[in-house]
């Protein structure tokens, strides 16, 4: 397997000289520091495996939630709850149907490894999310500890996947490419199609599920946001 730092572009700065990401479904894989430090951070096979596996639990878990709420999300995820809830498809099906697209993206921006690992993400995330029910399901659950709790676990899930290079897919991985080959803010591409995403829910929800769903995002967002950093813990 070719190695993903041959593939892995510099990190892009803004105008500012700050660091951009990609969105809250699927930042880009930082560079971890020099060469040394890079190997002497470098998982293991048992150690990305498990690390891949526990991701996989916390996030379809938060997604879970998610959906007993009636919510939705952000990205990729967003838009596959959006078709479950407005057409009664599987969400784990369009979840890895509209994820696709994507891979051809993540091959030459991020390498073989990111996108072989995203691709097993998205699809047994996808897949235990909607196994979850039939082995613990919930009476009731409000729609504010839906939002709060799910956005929590599922942003723990995502910052898991990161740390072993890899994500949940989606629109943050056309953002960076847009970012890198024609100067489009990938943080502005992600915002902009999750409000785009937010406002065709209207059509689908009800008003006080989208907000809900809002509240949602953002702490997913602040999960990320104060535990993704430069400079910080970054598994290679």
């Amino acid at each position: 397997m070719t190695s993903l730092d041959s593939h892995s572009p510099e990190p892009c700065d803004d105008a500012d000289g700050h660091l951009v990401t990609a969105g809250p479904l699927t930042p880009p894989p930082d560079s971890a520091g020099t060469v040394a430090d890079e190997k002497a951070l470098r998982h293991s096979v048992a150690e990305d495996v498990q690390g891949m596996l526990l991701a996989t639990l916390v996030a379809s878990l938060g997604l879970a939630i998610f959906a007993k709420g009636g919510l939705m999300i952000g990205g990729m995820a967003g838009l596959a709850f959006l078709a479950h809830y407005a057409f009664g498809w599987n969400f784990g099906l369009v979840f890895v149907l509209v994820n696709l697209p994507f891979y051809w993206v993540a091959v030459r921006r991020m390498g073989w490894e990111f996108t072989l690992k995203t691709f097993a993400a998205v699809t047994a995330c996808g897949v235990l999310t909607d196994l979850l029910p039939r082995w613990a399901d919930f009476a009731h659950i409000s729609s504010l500890y839906s939002a709060i709790v799910g956005g929590a676990l599922a942003g723990l899930g995502i910052l898991f996947y990161i740390r072993h290079r890899a994500s949940l897919g989606g629109i943050g991985i056309l953002a960076v490419y847009l970012q890198r080959t024609r100067g489009w803010s990938a943080g502005k591409v992600q915002m902009s199609f999750d409000t785009l995403l937010m406002c065709v829910a209207f059509f689908v929800l009800s008003p006080s599920k989208v907000m809900y769903s809002a509240i949602g995002a953002v702490v997913l967002s602040l999960v990320l946001m104060f535990n993704h950093r430069p400079g910080r813990y970054m598994g290679v």
